[in-house]
């Protein structure tokens, strides 16, 4: 069963014309830079985490049942009809041992402290935290066709064994339609609470029978003798947004015999059930006779009944609390720790001043305790006395600043606190009291007092370093006056220096060591630097482009990647680039219309703001795609021209650039390229770009856009860009600077500094504030790996031949997009060689973009997430340092940080030992990397 939200039913009704009679839009010309994207394929079903406090016959906040011997906790329940199992599974014990070392007095003396803790009128601190751990939990869809006590009376009755907020969304065919299109049934059909939907289907919720039966089940009636060949239903779970098919297509129950030809038909195939028959009316006649012969009273109905498993998430709520206090006796801090997990491990340590740096304290250490690689310590906590929970008590020295743990239920699931360390405070100091002697923890506030001292030294610091590059960079301009071109270019010079020497020091304070060995080696990864600029964001941003050019025809995009967040945040993306939202002339959303109407085919604006919502929960950011370089009309002008616009944004034709023969523009002449489908918006004009900028701040607002993806900016002045990014100060902004690589007689030249000069000059006019992709060396790319000539992956200087080789901090690299690949296919990467092109982009400096295709609709899925955890692992940066060791014919190979090397080509080269070790990491076709031990 296949969460996909795509309905394949289509309405009876006549389909208008998707363009309208407008005059907007002209065909699109040959050499459109082109929106691309792949149909999409069914993926394993997989619901996602929703939130649930309490799950009914699931499992419960502290159970008393679950052993505390083992950190591998297992539950079942059977259902009374014996025909459903509801297991909720936890992955494998950690591989660590925790031998017992307490006696049964330190564990009654445990609980006396414990005790005394509850009524002890000195305790300084005292927080309970929330956390979130997740269940997998496996049920049942059924669906069975029965008669209701031999009365002739049929029941379709569709059922599911897990709980939720049930939907069956359904719909009939009639015998005409020969079962291929979905209608409304008949009013005596619709069970009681359904709601019609538009004039296609209708939607019933699923109810239990009885408050003990454990499944969810609707009835409904059917009449044999009716025209109906075929009920059609989806099944939706409304907490979660998901929705669950058959074989990734609708349920299709047949009350017809040739509907069984169709293999997508629910119960076609014997194999699937043995309770299952194949034809629910099946004639009962001579086999010479004619199908137009076939009377109905002469068919024999039978029943079907099947059931198909189904899977999904629940998220499950407990919570920790610490109470700290001070031991009168000895000065000490006693911590107590306790939590209604019913058994968990501990991963501990201290730590002495705001930079939260782990080490071991010294002894005693709370039974149950061991060393783990000399940085910090893992305790078993002890079950409560009443079974609910376990707790823990920890002494610890004066003079410690804080105490930091998390959570490890086994080697593959940790409890953070919101993805970082809980943190203690063990200072008086630091805990704002209430008058009333109740302790809360005031993170927010704590948290801005130690950023404040922090910017201090680190505003000093960097404007030292500021100043002396301004003394070296004048020195040398007036020295070398005649080779800088204006004051604006030296300018932006300095500005660029700026941040790097700002963003040097960020990277600087972050990289002191802070207990890195075990964070490699549980593969959990830092905090990525503070954003700097929005051309940069930090400068550890890997993009997954989120959708394709066919993403559209589902018409709940949003929903079907909302399902897949989880996903896309386990394999490592930082960012998501979003379809364009708004309502749009052609389905891709690139020829917009009302800005301000973001009911698009991939969804509406609630749906919309649910996929940001959810992306921002796991920590990644989005990015809108906005155009901007032109707009479709709604009105035409006093001479038949749509230059007249509507909607919030009413414009006239002065926000049409005059020099666009096709829209009769009053406005000033185009600072870029015209774009000859639609008219060219005029950005020199003050109320358009008021109006843009109001429009971009409100999605940054009302959406939760984190920054921005630029569709066709080669159509507009960079400077207006600026203006852009200034108002909505995005976190990351990319645009979409694309012409043709240089050519001479149809050979791509291997010297293309020209090419990518014009992308560099674009975004020095935007003064840094957007990237571009680095379309040069995707070219470059191609040339090289189609013709096996891999010397042209450096230019002559040996530096990488594209936008990366010259400021690779606004270069986003990639292999394939909407435009390029998918079903558009207009500059489709060599086939087969596109592992080799990922293995050059996730390894070199720049940001990597990934298409959602070579993800979810290729085989290269695993490839691409090794590389995607090996770049994270190694901290692979936007200005990583390449050295190009060999490139020749059959072979390109470079070392990037002196810490990781790679080779792609069919060609040898294995990276020289020395002072360093190389060991391999990955390997592919035509591709290897080494990492330095």
């Amino acid at each position: 069963i296949v969460p996909l939200g795509t309905h394949l039913h289509t309405q009876k009704k006549n389909i208008s014309p998707l363009l309208p009679p407008n005059g907007s839009l002209l065909p699109f010309p040959s050499f459109r830079s082109p929106h691309t994207a792949m149909s999409s394929v069914a993926v394993e079903p997989l619901l996602r985490y929703h939130r649930r406090t309490e799950v009914s016959g699931l499992r419960k906040v502290a159970n008393p049942c679950c052993s505390s011997s083992s950190l591998n906790c297992s539950r079942q329940k059977l259902f009374h009809r014996g025909k459903c199992k509801l297991r909720v599974r936890r992955r494998s014990t950690a591989p660590f041992v925790i031998r017992a070392s307490s006696s049964s007095s330190s564990s009654s003396s445990s609980t006396a402290l414990a005790e005394t803790f509850e009524s002890s009128g000195d305790v300084f601190f005292r927080h309970s935290f929330p956390v979130t751990q997740t269940e997998k939990v496996e049920g049942k869809i059924f669906v069975r066709v029965d008669q209701e006590n031999g009365k002739g009376n049929w029941h379709l009755t569709v059922g599911c064994s897990l709980p939720g907020k049930w939907i069956l969304h359904w719909g009939v065919s009639y015998v005409n339609d020969i079962g291929s299109e979905w209608d409304q049934p008949p009013k005596h059909m619709r069970p009681s609470g359904s709601v019609p939907v538009k004039n296609y289907a209708i939607e019933t919720p699923l109810k239990k029978p009885s408050g003990d039966d454990p499944f969810y089940e609707v009835k409904i009636d059917i009449d044999p003798k009716s025209a109906i060949a075929a009920i059609n239903f989806v099944l939706k779970d409304e907490e979660t947004g998901a929705w669950y098919q058959h074989k990734g297509r609708d349920f299709k129950v047949p009350l017809v015999d040739y509907l069984l030809e169709d293999g997508t038909v629910f119960g076609s195939n014997r194999i699937l059930g043995p309770f299952f028959s194949n034809i629910l009316l099946k004639p009962e006649t001579d086999s010479t006779r004619e199908p137009d012969d076939v009377k109905r009273e002469d068919q024999k109905v039978e029943g079907i009944y099947e059931e198909q498993p189904i899977t999904k998430h629940i998220a499950i709520e407990n919570s920790v609390t610490v109470s700290v206090r001070k031991c009168p006796e000895t000065s000490k801090n006693i911590l107590y720790l306790e939590t209604d997990l019913p058994e968990v491990v501990v991963h501990w340590g201290v730590c002495r001043d705001d930079a939260k740096n782990w080490e071991t304290p010294p002894g005693p250490h709370p039974p149950e305790t061991v060393i783990f690689k000399e940085k910090a310590l893992r305790t078993l906590l002890q079950p409560k006395e009443d079974g609910r929970g376990c707790s823990g008590l920890f002494t610890l020295e004066e003079g410690l600043a804080g105490f930091l743990f998390v959570l490890k239920l086994n080697d593959n699931t940790w409890l953070k606190c919101k993805g970082n360390d809980f943190y203690v405070p063990l200072s008086n100091s630091s805990i704002l009291h209430s008058e009333s002697g109740q302790e809360h923890f005031k993170d927010a506030a704590a948290s801005v007092k130690a950023l404040d001292q922090n910017q201090g030294s680190d505003t000093a610091f960097t404007n030292e370093i500021i100043k002396e590059i301004r003394n070296l960079v004048s020195g040398i301009s007036s020295d070398n006056s005649r080779k800088v071109k204006t004051k604006e270019a030296q300018e932006s010079i300095l500005q660029e220096i700026e941040k790097l020497a700002a963003e040097a020091y960020s990277i600087f304070r972050s990289s002191i060591p802070t207990f890195k060995e075990e964070v490699v080696l549980e593969e959990e990864l830092e905090q990525a630097p503070p954003k700097k600029s929005s051309g940069t964001g930090s400068g550890y941003e890997i993009v997954l482009q989120g959708f394709n050019w066919e993403s559209h025809k589902s018409g709940r995009w949003y929903m079907e990647l909302k399902e897949k967040a989880e996903d896309i945040a386990s394999l490592g993306f930082t960012v998501v680039w979003l379809p364009p939202p708004t309502e749009s002339v052609s389905p891709e959303g690139y020829m917009p219309k009302d800005l301000y109407n973001l009911n698009s085919r991939y969804g509406n604006i609630y749906e919309l703001k649910e996929l940001v919502g959810k992306l921002h929960e796991l920590g990644i950011k989005v990015l809108g795609d906005a155009v901007l370089n032109h707009r479709c009309a709604q009105y035409q002008n006093q001479n038949g021209i749509w230059n007249i616009f509507g909607g919030r944004l009413n414009w006239d034709d002065r926000a049409v650039v005059a020099d666009d023969p096709h829209f009769q523009g009053r406005g000033n002449k185009s600072s870029g390229d015209n774009f000859h489908a639609a008219p060219n918006i005029d950005h020199s004009q003050d109320f358009v770009r008021k109006d843009i900028k109001g429009w971009m701040r409100w999605l940054r607002e009302e959406i939760g856009y984190d920054g921005w993806r630029l569709d066709f900016v080669r159509g507009f002045w960079g400077g207006y860009v600026k203006d852009y990014m200034d108002a909505t100060s995005p976190y990351f902004a990319v645009g979409e600077y694309w012409d043709s690589l240089s050519y001479t007689y149809g050979e791509m030249d291997h010297n293309q500094d020209a090419h990518r000069q014009r992308i560099i000059d674009w975004i020095n006019a935007t003064s840094g504030s957007a990237g571009a992709f680095d379309v040069t060396t995707k070219g470059v790319l191609h040339a090289a790996l189609e013709r096996c000539e891999y010397w042209r992956l450096a230019d002559e200087k040996g530096k990488p031949p594209g936008v990366v080789g010259w400021w690779p901090s606004r270069a986003v690299t990639f292999v394939e997009n909407h435009d390029t690949g998918s079903t558009q296919g207009h500059w489709r990467f060599p086939g087969g060689k596109e592992m080799q092109g990922y293995a050059y982009i996730l390894t070199h400096p720049g940001t990597p973009a990934v298409f959602f295709d070579h993800v979810y609709s290729s085989n290269y899925r695993s490839e691409i997430a090794a590389l995607l955890a090996f770049r994270n692992r190694h901290k692979l940066h936007c200005r990583s340092i390449v050295q190009i060791s060999k490139a020749a014919r059959d072979v390109y190979a470079a070392i990037i940080d002196e810490k990781v090397a790679v080779k792609i080509g069919p060609g040898h080269f294995e990276p020289p030992n020395g002072p360093r070790k190389w060991s391999p990491a990955l390997e592919g076709r035509d591709y290897k990397i080494w990492e330095s031990s």
